[in-house]
Order: C-alpha cells, then sequence, then structure tokens
C-alpha cells in the first residue's frame, strides 16, 4: 500500500467512524459525483465491514448536469424530482446515515441562465422539505467530506504546475481533516472537545444581541430566547454521535428571524449553483435582506435570495476563529465547506432545529412561533477577517466582546 492509499483509507475511516458514525444493521447512503467513484467504493467496502445493512449510492455528474441546463425544456426545471425525494425520505424514516462526497467545480455552471437554476433549486427544495426536517433537527447521522477534482484543482492552485494541482489539494484536504496527525480519530476527539467548551461559554452567557463591526460591516443580530450554541458533533435520534461537516471549525447557533438589522460585507467568495458570488453586500432591516449588491455574480445572489421568502432572512450564525488551520493555509477554497470554516460567517435560509432549547422535537410551525427561519435553502457565505470585532449584548443592555480582530476574546 502506497502512503496515499494509506491516507485514503484512514480519509475513508475519519468519515464513516467520526462524520456519519455508522452503526451495525444501519442503512448508509452515499451521494457522490462519479470522479469519486474509487473513494467511494472504498468508503463501501468499510461500510459494510462496520455492519452496514446496505450501502446505496446516488451518482452525479457536473458535465451532464449543465448539459441539463443547457438544452432541457423549461418545464423541467419545475417538476418535483418526486422519486429522488421519496427514496432519501424513505431511507430517512429508517434511520439511515447520509454521506456526501462532493468535488464541486466552482465554475461548473458558468454561463448558464440563473433563472433555470433557481428554479431547479426551489423545486428541488421543495421536494426535499421532509428529508431536510430530518437533517435539521438531528435525526439522523449525517456528514460531508471532499475530494480533489481537476477543475477544483485548478481553480484554488492556478499557479502551481498543472501536473501537481490535484495533488496539491489531496495534500490540503488530508491537513484540514487532520490525517497528517499520528492519530486521526484521537485528534478528532480532542478538537471537538476545544470546540465544545467555546459553546459552553456562549451558552452560559446567554447573550440577547451580537454586534458585527469591521470594514463594510455594522450588523446586530438578535438570538432568540432559548437559543443553543452548537459545535462540530451532533447526537442522531438514536443517540448516536456524529459530525456533519468535515473539516469543522464553527461554534454556530440560529438568530432571530426578525432581529437582523445593519449591513454585512463578504470577505470571500461565494461558489453557488456552479457561479462565483463576490463583493458583496447585503442589508438587513427587521431581519429582511431589503437591498443586495455584489461585484460579481449579482444575478445569481438576487436569485438565490428570491428562492422564497425565508431566503431572504438569517438561519444560521457561525463563530470562527481568524487563526483556526484553514485560515492560516492562506488557502481560497472556493467551496463552502473549506471556506466557512476559515472566516464567520451567516447562512441565508432554513435554521437547524437543534438551536433551539427542545428543538429537536418541535414542528415546524412551533419553530416559527419561536422566532426561527424556515425556507427552501441554507447557504453559508463569509464574513470574518482579521479586522473583525463582535460584541455580545446582555439582557441588560451590557456589552463585552467575544472576538477581537478576528479572535476570541475569551
Amino acid at each position: 500500500m502506497t502512503e496515499f492509499e494509506a491516507k485514503l483509507s484512514k480519509y475513508a475511516d475519519l468519515a464513516l467512524k467520526i462524520g456519519v458514525n455508522v452503526q451495525p444493521g444501519q442503512a448508509l447512503v452515499v451521494n457522490a459525483p462519479i470522479i469519486a467513484a474509487e473513494f467511494v467504493r472504498l468508503i463501501a467496502a468499510k461500510a459494510y465491514e462496520a455492519g452496514a445493512s446496505q450501502v446505496k449510492v446516488n451518482w452525479s455528474d457536473e458535465r451532464i448536469a449543465r448539459l441539463q441546463f443547457e438544452h432541457a425544456a423549461p418545464e423541467v426545471f419545475s417538476k418535483a424530482p418526486t422519486w429522488y425525494a421519496g427514496e432519501l425520505i424513505e431511507f430517512a424514516e429508517n434511520g439511515a446515515a447520509v454521506l456526501s462526497v462532493i468535488a464541486e467545480d466552482p465554475d461548473a455552471l458558468k454561463g448558464i441562465d440563473p433563472s433555470r437554476i433557481a428554479e431547479y433549486q426551489k423545486t428541488r427544495g421543495l421536494a426535499l422539505t421532509k428529508y431536510y426536517e430530518f437533517i435539521m433537527s438531528d435525526k439522523i447521522s449525517w456528514s460531508i467530506v471532499a475530494i480533489p477534482s481537476k477543475a477544483w484543482a485548478d481553480k484554488v492552485f492556478p499557479d502551481v504546475p498543472e501536473e501537481e494541482r490535484v495533488g496539491k489539494l489531496w495534500e490540503a484536504i488530508f491537513h484540514t481533516v487532520r490525517l497528517d496527525r499520528e492519530d486521526p480519530v484521537a485528534a478528532w476527539q480532542e478538537h471537538l472537545r476545544t470546540l465544545d467548551e467555546k459553546a459552553a461559554v456562549l451558552n452560559a452567557k446567554k447573550y440577547k444581541k451580537l454586534h458585527y463591526v469591521a470594514p463594510g460591516t455594522d450588523l446586530t443580530v438578535e438570538l432568540p430566547e432559548g437559543h443553543l450554541w452548537a459545535q462540530g458533533d451532533s447526537i442522531n435520534a438514536k443517540g448516536h454521535a456524529f459530525v456533519a461537516n468535515m473539516p469543522t471549525e464553527e461554534v454556530f447557533t440560529a438568530p432571530l428571524k426578525t432581529g437582523v438589522n445593519g449591513t454585512v460585507r463578504s470577505t470571500k467568495p461565494l461558489s453557488h449553483g456552479g457561479n462565483i458570488i463576490d463583493g458583496f453586500s447585503l442589508t438587513f432591516e427587521n431581519g429582511k435582506i431589503v437591498s443586495v449588491s455584489a461585484e460579481k455574480g449579482q444575478d445569481t445572489l438576487e436569485h438565490l435570495i428570491g428562492l422564497d421568502e425565508g431566503a431572504r432572512y438569517l438561519g444560521e450564525v457561525a463563530l470562527v476563529p481568524h487563526h483556526s488551520p484553514i485560515s492560516e493555509s492562506n488557502i481560497l477554497y472556493y467551496n463552502t465547506l473549506f471556506d466557512e470554516n476559515a472566516s464567520n460567517h451567516l447562512a441565508i435560509g432554513t435554521a437547524y432545529a437543534f438551536c433551539l432549547e427542545g428543538g429537536k422535537n418541535m414542528t415546524k410551525e412551533q419553530l416559527q412561533e419561536r422566532g426561527l427561519n424556515t425556507s427552501v435553502t441554507h447557504v453559508d457565505f463569509m464574513i470574518g477577517s482579521a479586522e473583525m470585532n463582535i460584541y455580545g449584548i446582555t439582557g441588560d443592555g451590557a456589552e463585552e466582546p467575544v472576538f477581537l480582530n478576528g479572535n476570541w476574546a475569551f
């Protein structure tokens, strides 16, 4: 076994043991692009060795997806994929774990009419509403991991010799998921304990609001009563731990839907729907986005916030120190799984039910009554930098630093 094969084997172990934490007798659904076939076969073999009852793989291909957006009739994008949604919902209802392997080309759909992409996203999101409720309330275990594609590596490392780019991206991914540690599983367990300590401090504070201040940003975010700060690992309905994002460096909660006011400016590009949005600002009044501007991808941004009413409100507030491993690598990944873990970020769309006391057992209507947002989408965008200060405002109006110069103040 080569050194690379050994690392790939450890990566598969991490995805299964720390990521979805597959259990004996449990089904595993894997969503993956066809270029990930070798890695997915390794995942399947290890899952069966761990006692998985079934490994169901849903393959995708960006080139075929682009052909559909270029040539399919308009009505195709407004026809609900009930067959696909029904299968996922059935697996979720039976307690399956879901692992997504991504290898996205950030420019895969560059030049495609954004209205076609938005219609597809809206229709698909509506069809998958019940499935996403399982995800957003931690009913099932789920995780996302990444492998390189040539197009993605070319985007991230344009100044590296072409034949070295994919290997360079593999090396970077392995570093972010702690595969360069002597015992990656133990390293992850230690890392999750550190994040849990930060979440515990914030949960004890019970801030009423957060005030973000940075170049181009002056934003106040009110937090709902009973909000909970969460971190990398979660517990599913059967009591099994899992880690939804690998890598993860964040501590996060849900904002009060109607309690966001001011303007926030992005600090990293957002790859969304196969297109790049960059240099953008959002202005909020009573929670709602009332104006947007972008140096690049204005149409894509406008279609994103127009998916439904909830897409004009926030669903997540996440804190990530500037002195985090991904940030300090100075690599811009053009992929939210990585870039969001290098920067404080917010998310447009649906809030996680588990970010509210008792939220895992609440209906969508009950969550809305408590001030959480719902939508057909959930899209993170990066706002952090070394110049960002964040202040926590207590119930009596006192203000104290949470982040100074981009890093934890405690």
